[in-house]
């Protein structure tokens, strides 16, 4: 008998304590040999039902067949099914205490049917051959706030496809694990985070709105042809975040929602327990069983497949008990305030127990909100996660770019704001698939002008963006000038880079991706005023912004210009720390990244005399739509 399998008193205790951090070893579908018989052991959680069987190819879909057995007050129902195979399809049968009847797919399977179709798979996650042992020790070793950390936001099912294809053309794991790493290796990405890898069953919510937590989807292959994905990144010194979604779930009826015909994975009063905007369910955070799913998931994650850390997605809508709700469709809090008490400690649960297992491992906030120490330490009253996305700098950032250059002078501070409140969190600063949706219009779209302007003030805003303090991440299309908003159903327009605006753009990302890895000023004092110093703040009449980035660590400093307007200024006068040559080492309107060619000397002397509060300064022309990074040593 396999006894490693067979969930016993402890177990079930663990569960219902919810510390059970490898209950996902326990649930699902096991294939197992128990008395010398080869076959499956089954196990789910269905507190509130009547009785459950287990039907699939095995027994030709007959419900009654194979009855499962309570374990105990708890909820939990296993059994051992005699002769089922890998890669059969299965699916749980509740009987409801009122006798009604779900087919459910199981919450915990790790392989499912590629949609439409909605049962689950047996499969063994066992006997992949990873090579990546020499990335998983150095991530542990890593200190990820002084590393570079530079995302490429991405969606397997758009990045490329194949044309013509019934089956929507999808690259396989296999086939954009070759694709990928070739392209971040070619751009110089430090990490990937991929969307809706979760099993989920409608294209059309990008996999936010997930059925299968435990399973990666099967639209783009099995679940070792994942671990193919992630083993190559890694090999190739690529990391890989997840999106994961705790925030909400799908009502699809194969799904968790009334799972056992009653509320399970939900709260059981609706207004705690749906979001009336999007049409779906929310986790009951305070049962203990619930919050045990979610942050196994997470370890699950990281210890069968090996990834690097999850950005959360809406954390906002967890905290806020009153988030997208109007009065009447939600509930205060013990104390009469809107905070959701219950996902407060679930994160912080969660962010303990995960720093505790990987100390390596990314959590990643997508929290929209001014809400206080979210990357704080949870001993002292914060949320634990390891980066925060600079929603706020994003918002600010996006908002400043889309304006005539006439009006950017009065809004001036859209650029420096951020700064004010920078040492208080991790950031990264997101130009995500969110930015690029939903008539927002493409990053370069948003631009003003002319074509050549639209290109060459996204130049400048990239410029701005890699130097400012804070990670960085992009979503797919943007390095390029992807001009046609994201859509889920067709590939990006690769047939862009025949143009010389569009090559000229990837050239000058790929340029800034390989300036930021090697400079350690721009990665190492990213939440210190230590990293940063502003030179020109306030010139808002020339719209132009000056700073620099320093480290302790090296002697090289960067200064970064940038001109957001179009207009040339001359005898343009920047001062400077020290005495000595500054040289330019990257210049955003050079001809080769799409720029006018505007003579640039590649270095310049300093001159005494006081300018900007120091008293040496650098003269230069500054042409229109222009961007300086410029190298100098202290």
């Amino acid at each position: 008998m396999n006894n490693e399998i067979i969930i016993t008193q402890t177990d079930q205790y663990l569960f219902a304590e919810g510390t059970h951090y490898e209950i996902y070893e326990k649930m699902g579908a096991h294939l197992v040999n128990m008395d010398g018989k080869d076959g499956v052991y089954f196990a789910t959680y269905a507190p509130n039902a009547a009785a459950v069987y287990v039907l699939g190819d095995f027994n030709d879909w007959r419900e009654w067949e194979n009855k499962l057995e309570k374990l105990g007050p708890g909820g939990i129902w296993a059994g051992f099914v005699e002769g089922v195979k890998e890669n059969q399809c299965y699916k749980f049968f509740i009987q409801a205490e009122d006798s009604t009847t779900v087919y459910k797919a199981d919450p915990f399977a790790n392989y499912a049917q590629v949609r439409p179709q909605t049962a689950s798979k047996v499969t063994d996650l066992s006997g992949f051959k990873w090579t990546d042992s020499k990335w998983i020790e150095k991530r542990e070793k890593a200190d990820v706030f002084s590393s570079p950390l530079s995302i490429y936001e991405c969606q397997i099912g758009s990045f490329m496809k194949h044309p013509g294809r019934e089956d929507g053309g999808y690259y396989s794991y296999k086939e954009f694990a070759d694709k990928i790493v070739e392209y971040c290796k070619e751009m110089k990405y430090t990490h990937i985070e991929l969307m809706g890898i979760a099993e989920h069953p409608f294209d059309g919510s990008w996999g936010y709105q997930v059925t299968g937590y435990y399973a990666p989807t099967s639209r783009y292959g099995s679940p070792k042809d994942f671990m193919y994905l992630v083993n190559k990144l890694h090999r190739n010194n690529i990391g890989i975040i997840l999106d994961w979604v705790p925030a909400h779930f799908a009502k699809d009826a194969h799904g968790l929602a009334m799972y056992d015909g009653k509320a399970v994975f939900e709260h059981p009063d609706p207004r705690l327990g749906e979001h009336p905007e999007w049409g779906t369910k929310i986790f009951n955070y305070g049962k203990h069983e619930i919050s045990n799913y979610l942050i196994a998931n997470v370890l699950f994650w990281a210890k069968k497949f090996h990834i690097d850390g999850v950005r959360v997605d809406a954390v906002a809508s967890m905290l806020y008990l009153d988030y997208g709700k109007k009065d009447g469709q939600w509930v205060a809090n013990k104390y009469g305030g809107n905070k959701n008490l219950e996902a407060i400690e679930f994160f912080k649960h969660l962010n303990s127990v995960v720093k505790r297992t990987y100390p390596g491992f990314m959590t990643i906030a997508e929290e929209s909100t001014a809400w206080p120490k979210v990357t704080g330490d949870v001993n002292d009253d914060g949320l634990g996660f390891t980066f925060k996305w600079n929603m706020g700098w994003m918002h600010d950032f996006c908002e400043y770019m889309k304006l005539d250059p006439f009006f950017r002078r009065d809004n001036h501070y859209g650029m420096t704001f951020a700064m004010s409140y920078n040492e208080y969190e991790n950031y990264i600063l997101p130009l995500s698939h969110d930015e690029v949706v939903h008539l927002k219009c493409s990053m370069v779209e948003k631009m003003p002008g002319y074509k050549s302007d639209k290109y060459a003030n996204l130049r400048v805003g990239y410029t701005f963006m890699f130097g400012h303090c804070g990670k960085k991440l992009l979503f797919m299309g943007q390095d390029f000038g992807q001009e046609r908003e994201w859509s889920e159903e067709r590939e990006l327009d690769w047939f862009l880079l025949e143009r010389p605006l569009n090559k000229g753009l990837k050239d000058y990302v790929g340029k800034l991706l390989d300036i930021y890895k090697s400079y350690p000023c721009l990665y190492t004092d990213d939440n210190s005023w230590k990293g940063f110093e502003w030179i020109k703040a306030d010139d808002k009449d020339r719209s132009t912004y000056v700073f620099i980035r320093r480290t302790e660590k090296a002697k090289k400093s960067l200064m970064f210009i940038n001109n957001l307007t179009p207009m040339k200024w001359e005898d343009y006068r920047v001062g400077v720390p020290k005495e000595g040559t500054y040289k330019v080492i990257l210049n955003s309107d050079e001809v080769i990244y799409g720029g006018n060619g505007n003579e640039m000397p590649e270095s310049f002397k300093t001159e005494k005399g006081l300018c900007d509060y120091k008293d040496q300064y650098i003269t230069m022309t500054l042409p229109a739509y222009t961007s300086l990074v410029i190298e100098f040593e202290e």
